[in-house]
């Protein structure tokens, strides 16, 4: 994900105050520099002490208290905070320097610039309730609002941003915030970001959105959003990043996309787009690092240019209506870490993909036969996720050798015909998350399987293992060992019934009870 991040970066690195470069004032001494100190120290001194008056001065003045209307504004933002369990704004208090507090940064004549609060989703204390008070429009200088993973901000679209006429950044991600987008965003020509994924706003996109053609990114994602993409879009040609995923919008893809001269990634899965891709993709050939069209409605074959997108990172292709066969020209995708073509109605052959690793693979659900696990994949050393459920795979997997098995965090070959045992995978693997291989011919001794502390998800049914279940599978998530040739009593587990039925000789709960 790295091209993610350079992108991240790049389109906000205006709100960044770049250090002026250091130069050294004085020229290269002599090799032995002591006379020349010695000399010079008794007509130095006086100035030294000016100048070591004049730095005190300066730190002084700089670290005077900020704004009153800041410090106003920012208070009543606080007042607006119900719940605050991490204390993330402790630091915050009446007749303190706001430019100390957290999240709050100063760069212009001690005038409050940003604020940045952001909760850590792995920390369930890590929130903020309540709401975004009006009042922080008093913070006139602000050019950036950076509310990321806070949860628990609810809402309407929150209008003082209006009347911050330095506004160029706003990013209200991961919040509660609801109701519709309003047309007046139009007045906010000065953005250059606006996100406002991950919350609950309904209705369309409005169409004036098109009329703020200052943005590099558009972030919409994650919302309740319906209707189409507006056309006006194609007027916002600064766009590097335009994500709309995980929303309720219909109809076919614009075919708008020559307009976007500098677009990184596009991002417009899990939505209910029909038709076929538009041509004008191609456009974004030379630059696109991530194009993900997953979850929607598409059909049609997946059109030939995809393969000339060299500079692409991600493909998700998955869960559309696409046939045919995958076009030869993916070949030349060089540079594709994470491809993803899962659930659709594609066909043999699979092409000879030219990658020098392959971090993620899911071809999961199609047609295809592919008899064995491509080369390709065996020698990527970087792979962490590969997804081959029923893709016709024929193979003894004591065969297998792969060159990197440590990294794999996700392995899904169910519904093959692949035999043999994955002991010698799943025993070398520290960092496993999820093992799915039901439907296949697996024949080991289960008591034999070492479960890793990462391991979460287990799917072993309907295989022809043996042996007891060891006790370890108790920390697991889900399991699934039914139908197989298991015997013994079941450790103390919560999982159900069917995790254990049709087994030769298992007992105990949730079966029946082991006969003394």
């Amino acid at each position: 994900m790295g091209y993610r991040i350079w992108i991240e970066f790049f389109t906000q690195k205006k709100q960044i105050n770049e250090a002026t470069p250091y130069k050294n004032p004085l020229k290269k001494l002599s090799s032995n520099p002591l006379p020349f100190l010695k000399t010079s120290m008794k007509n130095l001194f006086p100035l030294f002490l000016s100048t070591l008056a004049v730095h005190f001065l300066c730190l002084k003045l700089t670290s005077a208290a900020c704004h009153v209307d800041d410090e106003a504004g920012l208070l009543a933002f606080k007042s607006g905070i119900t719940h605050d369990p991490s204390a993330m704004l402790s630091s915050w208090k009446p007749g303190t320097d706001c430019c100390t507090w957290a999240g709050i940064n100063c760069r212009v004549e001690n005038r409050v610039t940003t604020i940045s609060l952001s909760g850590q989703p792995e920390k369930p204390n890590s929130f903020l309730s309540g709401t975004i008070s009006p009042s922080l429009v008093k913070v006139q200088n602000l050019d950036g609002i950076y509310f990321l993973n806070l949860r628990n901000i609810t809402g309407k679209f929150p209008d003082l941003i209006f009347g911050l006429p330095k506004l160029k950044f706003v990013y209200i991600e991961n919040n509660k915030l609801s109701g519709q987008i309003p047309n007046n965003i139009r007045r906010l020509t000065q953005l250059e970001v606006l996100s406002l994924q991950g919350n609950q706003f309904t209705g369309s996109i409005p169409s004036s959105i098109s009329e703020l053609t200052e943005l590099t990114q558009l972030k919409l994602g994650k919302n309740f959003l319906t209707g189409t993409i507006p056309l006006g879009i194609s007027k916002l040609k600064s766009l590097t990043y335009l994500s709309l995923q995980h929303n309720k919008l219909s109809g076919s893809i614009p075919d708008f996309f020559s307009s976007f001269t500098n677009l990184r990634i596009l991002e417009l899965s899990h939505n209910k787009f029909s038709g076929k891709i538009p041509a004008s993709i191609l456009s974004l050939a030379q630059k696109l690092a991530y194009l993900e069209l997953g979850h929607n409605a598409l059909s049609g074959k997946i059109p030939d240019f995809l393969g000339s997108f060299t500079a692409l990172d991600t493909l998700d292709l998955s869960a559309n209506n696409f046939t045919g066969t995958v076009p030869k020209s993916f070949g030349n995708l060089t540079k594709i870490f994470n491809l993803d073509l899962s659930h659709n109605s594609l066909v043999d052959p699979f092409p000879t993909m030219n990658v020098k690793g392959i971090e993620s693979l899911d071809l999961s659900y199609n047609q295809f036969h592919l008899k064995q696990i491509p080369n390709w994949v065996t020698s990527s050393p970087i792979i962490f996720s590969l997804k081959l459920a029923k893709c016709g795979i024929k193979m003894n997997l004591n065969d297998w050798k792969p060159k990197e098995t440590y990294f794999y965090d996700y392995i899904d070959l169910s519904e093959n015909e692949i035999s043999g045992s994955p002991i010698w995978i799943l025993n070398k693997t520290d960092d496993l998350v999820g093992f799915w291989a039901s439907g296949n011919k697996l024949k080991f001794d289960l008591a034999s399987l070492r479960i890793v502390k990462t391991l979460k998800n287990l799917d072993l049914s309907r295989n022809l293992i043996y042996g007891k279940i060891p006790n370890t599978v108790s920390g697991l998530k889900s399991l699934n060992l039914s139908y197989n040739h298991l015997c013994g009593k079941i450790p103390a587990t919560n999982f159900p019934v069917s995790a254990f039925v049709g087994n030769d000789c298992l007992c105990g709960s949730p079966l029946a009870p082991c006969k003394l």
